[in-house]
């Protein structure tokens, strides 16, 4: 039997080069699921996405999504696409699975954790404050170079990598310390400054951009004290779960967000098309 992809519905296209489609899974042409491809919103369109895949029940374990994914590769490399990209949740372990064995590359992923009733204390002689304007100004820029070289290192070419760093902070910090919804503080170690925290409050679910400890106090249990430093603002912000991202290749930063109780929500997966 052969497996192939039919589309249903047609190709939409923007004036930018974005483009999408929906296709059907056909076994010898019975629809046996469907996928969902596009081009990518930030990264542009020479990077193609697999925005969904559904294989039916009774025609799962036969092979259909990974002639299907495969199938999906050389429909983006049609659209000019040099990478392809996919968003897997923690829960779909088959997904995960078919996407290492085809090549896929895990560039981070999403972890959460419901909040504590009551959050942990910060160690003695250790406090949060807000960072001033003369802080945000060398902050935002060793951030954002930080950002370029953590995504460039990841496979991302460098100009993709500037013009995602420039959109994402523009997206989230559009007043810098003023921001809405957002805290940037210093952490200080009897009254030394030793690192910075991000936290964005979105409602019931606040968001940790970023944890930085300064290189000359890392090892000292800092970033541990940054990250309850932001489950207490979180929680004072009325929310009853906190998310962060972390990049692959980032042991450390895992070790001590797992230790925190931090679990796996989604995994972010890419492929260079040869």
């Amino acid at each position: 039997m052969t497996t192939t992809l039919r589309p249903s519905g047609p190709l939409q296209q923007s004036a930018d080069g974005a483009k999408s489609r929906t296709f059907d899974v056909c076994v010898n042409s019975r629809p046996v699921g469907a996928i969902e491809l596009g081009t990518h919103a930030v990264f542009g369109p020479r990077v193609g996405q697999i925005r969904a895949l559904r294989i039916d029940e009774r025609d799962r374990g036969r092979g259909r999504g990974t002639v299907a994914a495969l199938a999906a590769e050389e429909v983006v490399r049609g659209w000019g696409c040099t990478r392809i990209e996919a968003t897997v949740p923690a829960t779909a372990t088959e997904a995960l699975h078919l996407a290492t064995a085809l090549g896929y590359v895990e560039r981070n992923r999403q972890l959460a954790k419901p909040l504590p009733t009551v959050p942990e204390a910060l160690p003695e002689g250790v406090r949060g404050r807000p960072m001033t304007e003369a802080e945000y100004g060398p902050w935002i820029a060793a951030e954002n170079e930080s950002y370029v070289r953590t995504w460039v290192a990841r496979g991302v070419p460098e100009a993709e990598a500037r013009a995602k760093a420039e959109a994402d902070h523009a997206a989230s910090l559009p007043n810098g310390l003023a921001s809405p919804d957002t805290n940037l503080s210093v952490l200080e170690a009897d009254g030394t400054p030793v690192g910075t925290l991000w936290v964005a409050l979105l409602g019931d679910t606040a968001f940790v951009y970023d944890v930085r400890v300064d290189e000359a106090h890392r090892g000292r249990g800092h970033g541990r004290s940054l990250m309850l430093l932001a489950e207490q603002q979180a929680h004072a912000s009325g929310s009853a779960a906190m998310g962060l991202n972390v990049f692959a290749g980032n042991t450390t930063a895992l070790r001590l967000y797992e230790s925190l109780g931090y679990e796996p929500t989604s995994y972010y997966l890419y492929k260079q098309l040869l």
